[in-house]
C-alpha cells in the first residue's frame, strides 16, 4: 500500500498487476526470487522489490512539495526503524498468533508491546503537529499509515477505547484522504492495467 500511495503522491503512470500471493505467476518469480510483493520494474529493467526503496525512487526525485526531505529527518527514521522493525514483528504476532507457535507471551502482551513501541511515540510526536511532516504528511506519513490501520482493524472497539487522540485524528484523515482511497480501487487479479490517478 505505501509504494502504491508514493507513486501515485508522486504522480508517476504505472501499471498494477494484483497477485494473488497463494498462486504467484512465474514472471513474479523471475523478477523477485523472494516472491513477496510489492515488486516494481522500471523501463530500464532494473528491479525494485523493496516498498521503502520504491517510495525513494517515486519521491526523490520529484519532491516539490519535499514529501521525501522531511522524512529523513532523525526522528523520522527513527520512527520508521521501529515501524519496519519492532512494531511490525509484534503486529504480526498479533494479527497471525497462529502463525507463529513459538511466541510464548500472551496475545494481550504482544499487543501491549507494540502499543508501547509506535503508538504511544506517535501519539507523542502528533499531539504537537498533525503529521509526521509537521503541518503537511510526509514520506513517513504513508510509510506507516498501512501498519497502524491493519493494528487498529484487529480488535476495532478494544483500540476504538485507547487514549491515543492525536493519532486517532491522524488515523482517520488518512482513511478519509482521496489517496487513500484511490490506493484502495479494486482491480481483477492476475490482470496488468493501468492504475487510475489522484484528481488534479
Amino acid at each position: 500500500m505505501r509504494a502504491r500511495m508514493a507513486l501515485l503522491q508522486a504522480k508517476v503512470d504505472f501499471q498494477v498487476f494484483e497477485i494473488v500471493l497463494r498462486d504467484k505467476p512465474a514472471e513474479l518469480l523471475r523478477l523477485s526470487p523472494k516472491g513477496t510483493v510489492p515488486v516494481l520494474l522500471l523501463p530500464d529493467g532494473q528491479v525494485l522489490d523493496e516498498s521503502w526503496d520504491i517510495m525513494r525512487w517515486a519521491l526523490e526525485p520529484r519532491d516539490h512539495e519535499a514529501w521525501w526531505h522531511r522524512a529523513q529527518s532523525a526522528e523520522n527514521l527513527a520512527l520508521l526503524h521501529c515501524n519496519d522493525g519492532d512494531f511490525k514483528h509484534h503486529l504480526d504476532r498479533y494479527k497471525y498468533p497462529e502463525r507463529y507457535p513459538e511466541e510464548t507471551a500472551p496475545r494481550d502482551a504482544v499487543r501491549s508491546q507494540a502499543v508501547q513501541a509506535l503508538l504511544v511515540p506517535l501519539e507523542r510526536r502528533l499531539q504537537s503537529q498533525p503529521c509526521l511532516g509537521g503541518a503537511t504528511p510526509c514520506a513517513t506519513d504513508l510509510a506507516i499509515f498501512p501498519f497502524v490501520r491493519q493494528f487498529a482493524a484487529v480488535e476495532p472497539r478494544w483500540f476504538d477505547a485507547q487514549e491515543l487522540p492525536a493519532l486517532k485524528t491522524w488515523l482517520a484523515a488518512w482513511l478519509d484522504s482521496e489517496l487513500f482511497a484511490v490506493c484502495m480501487t479494486k482491480l481483477p487479479p492476475q490482470t496488468a492495467v493501468a492504475f487510475p490517478a489522484l484528481s488534479a
